[in-house]
């Protein structure tokens, strides 16, 4: 059942598209992320340029987060005051990552720049999650004793606030700085960050896993509302049709995902991350090593209209 695509100027299987919305809706609802990570390969590898892919996953990670946020906020597992200092910086890094998205656009360096960022950091992130995972596990099957947590400089920089819904008392310049860093790489991959969010809040902030995943899904949804409103209006790569085939499927999948979470071990989650992060990171290397079928592509960029 193919449709066409206005924006990505391609036919696509729409059953094909719902059921990847479905699955990495699933995922998101699980691990609490946003999916983008997943997402944006997934339409890369069926045809869709990387600048239109990244666009148009915003709104599905959007839809998948609001879907998934709601069930947190019903068990009270969001820390309002965390997620408000935390979108403080995300929102200004979602511009500025829009603002460097359409200048590498315009040079020409996107798709490259795209590609070599999934490899460096998702296989980087997924290594490290992996192996920490599979440290944990092994540790409880000892018996081992946790190691003790340790405070890092962050804790003792200026500006303290009191979070009360995570138990916390922690200054908001690494939280706004967090923030920041997770928007700007949001808008440019097309990735909710929460998979990168959620270990730094974790071992570094040692924000409490009990308002973690429902906290970062909020810096999610509203970054990725803010990247999808900017790509339509500044690029115009936002492909309406596409994104709501995903949205669709991703806050379907999202319900039942949030429920399997829920009954799977922390350390069982991190390791399953870790090797789907892992996973599409090395994926993405062997794209940009295998020699491409067809050389030379002309492709329209949009610049001096």
């Amino acid at each position: 059942m193919q449709l066409y695509l206005p924006v990505a100027d391609i036919p696509v299987n729409i059953l094909l598209v719902l059921a990847m919305g479905a699955a990495v809706g699933f995922v998101s609802g699980m691990f609490g992320i946003g999916g983008g990570f997943l997402m944006t390969p997934l339409l890369i590898f069926i045809g869709i340029t990387p600048a239109v892919a990244v666009a148009s996953v915003a709104s599905h990670i959007a839809a998948s987060s609001f879907s998934g946020a709601i069930s947190y906020w019903r068990r009270r597992a969001i820390d309002p005051a965390l997620a408000t200092v935390l979108l403080c910086g995300g929102v200004s890094g979602t511009a500025l990552g829009v603002w460097t998205f359409t200048q590498l656009r315009a040079l020409g360096q996107l798709d490259l720049m795209i590609a070599l960022s999934y490899v460096v950091l998702l296989s980087t992130v997924g290594g490290l999650m992996f192996w920490e995972g599979l440290r944990a596990m092994m540790r409880t099957r000892r018996g081992a004793i946790p190691p003790r947590r340790t405070h890092y400089w962050i804790h003792a920089l200026p500006l303290k606030m009191r979070f009360k819904r995570s138990k916390i008392y922690l200054s908001v310049i690494p939280i706004v700085v967090v923030g920041l860093v997770i928007g700007f790489i949001g808008a440019i991959m097309g990735i909710g960050g929460a998979f990168i969010l959620v270990p730094v809040m974790i071992y570094m902030l040692r924000v409490p896993t009990s308002t973690v995943i429902g906290t970062s899904m909020i810096l999610t949804l509203v970054t990725m509302l803010v990247a999808t409103m900017l790509h339509a209006v500044t690029n115009h790569l936002v492909d309406a049709v596409l994104a709501l085939i995903l949205m669709i499927g991703g806050v379907t999948g999202a319900q039942f995902g949030a429920r399997a979470g829920q009954k799977i071990r922390g350390e069982q989650l991190r390791l399953l991350l870790g090797f789907l992060i892992l996973c599409v990171g090395i994926r993405f290397a062997v794209e940009l090593v295998i020699r491409p079928e067809e050389l030379f592509t002309i492709r329209e960029t949009g610049v001096g209209r």
